[in-house]
């Protein structure tokens, strides 16, 4: 898709005459930095080939259904910060089934084949399992359908998992960072026991919604002696466990480099007990290195994005509660399509202007997060996980 330049008097026109309509919607959110999506003044529909500045596609798509969690998590939403004073966004700030289905079409055109839906957690966004429907009927230009996927906490999917299959949902992502309950109601500051998240598994097992996987963040010092019990209870059970490197997501979680362990040191944990060899990745941009069992066993995975970054092959956008797309997960600034939506944009202005900002995309934090010239304070206000979705 070639886009062109835009001569700045006639963008601000634009937006002008968008603000003056009876249509235009004020921002509710203004915790984060955002801008005005440019529109090129030539328009071109999209080829499905698009690529950024480092020649990265745009295949995966996540989208935050709703900024509010039933967890508090010290590495998402912290209590300190999200606590019963926290104002949460307002519903009429949300993007509606029909504004998410709308921007998801744009995306697939452009070359996305794999949604995901996120959180804070998905599945206390009601009726959720409408709108898996709706994009469960999207299909690729070249007929295909896409990969429609989930991540949950699973403190609902018990009730949910049957009504979600039926929707069209192909497979879900549990995150679970311990099996022991006190570990677990410190990692999650919630009153909600590990018997319940088991419980969703094997619901969402029954329901089809595999192949399943479990993610587990590790801290050192307060989950990280969960990492073989986690390992041995899901040997063998056709899921696959993975475990995540703790990162500097946002800016209240109080990340330090010490809390870190590193993926090459959880396979030498798991190694030690279990013999592992590594699997090659089953496709580019995939974000977890994989390792299987050598007795045949099963497979688990390892997140590495601090100790070893894979910006190079970053294939995602994300997509905010809110709709405002974000091109890095440790991104600053978001991209205001809501606007759009609810200014009188067509598709295919819509279209150009996320083309656009997928261009000029070269977004690589974890590479360079440790090089001297970068530092967190100098890299400003980063957007919570809660509010674009792991």
């Amino acid at each position: 898709m070639a886009m062109t330049g835009v001569d700045p008097a006639r963008q601000w026109l634009d937006w002008a005459w968008l603000l003056m309509t009876d249509r235009f919607i004020p921002i509710a959110e203004a915790r984060y930095r955002t801008s005005a999506p440019t529109i090129p003044e030539s328009l071109e529909p999209p080829d499905g080939r698009l690529v950024d500045r480092l020649g990265r596609r745009l295949h995966d798509l996540r989208i935050s259904v709703t900024d509010r969690c039933n967890f508090r998590c010290g590495y998402c939403m912290p209590r300190e910060i999200f606590d019963t004073a926290y104002k949460f966004l307002p519903h009429s700030s949300l993007l509606t089934f029909e504004e998410i289905e709308r921007l998801a079409r744009v995306f697939v055109a452009h070359g996305t084949r794999k949604i995901r839906l996120t959180g804070g957690e998905p599945l206390l966004r009601k009726h959720v399992e409408d709108l898996i429907a709706m994009l469960a009927r999207l299909r690729a230009p070249d007929g295909e359908p896409l990969e429609l996927t989930l991540t949950t906490n699973a403190s609902l999917l018990a009730r949910k998992a049957r009504a979600l299959r039926d929707a069209g949902l192909h497979r879900v992502t549990i995150s679970l960072d311990a099996l022991d309950d006190a570990i677990f109601r410190r990692m999650n500051d919630a009153e909600f026991p590990v018997s319940d998240v088991l419980e969703g598994i094997e619901a969402a097992q029954a329901a089809g919604l595999g192949p399943i996987k479990v993610n587990m963040v590790i801290r050192r010092g307060i989950n990280d002696d969960q990492i073989l019990p986690m390992a041995r209870h899901f040997r063998g059970t056709g899921i696959i466990l993975r475990f995540i490197e703790y990162m500097d997501v946002g800016s209240s979680n109080g990340w330090r480099l010490d809390d870190v362990v590193p993926g090459r040191e959880v396979i030498a944990r798991i190694g030690a007990h279990f013999p592992v060899e590594p699997v090659d990745r089953r496709y580019v941009g995939e974000v977890a290195e994989r390792w299987r069992y050598i007795d045949g066993e099963g497979e688990i995975g390892v997140i590495t994005s601090v100790t070893q970054p894979f910006c190079q092959d970053c294939s995602r956008a994300r997509l905010s509660t809110e709709g405002r797309l974000y091109t890095c997960l440790f991104a600053s600034e978001g991209h205001d399509l809501r606007a759009l939506l609810r200014t009188g944009a067509s598709d295919l202005m819509i279209a150009n202007a996320i083309g656009l900002v997928w261009q000029r995309r070269q977004d690589r934090y974890s590479e360079i997060r440790s090089e001297a010239s970068v530092s967190r304070s100098q890299a400003g206000q980063k957007i919570e996980m809660s509010y674009i979705g792991g």
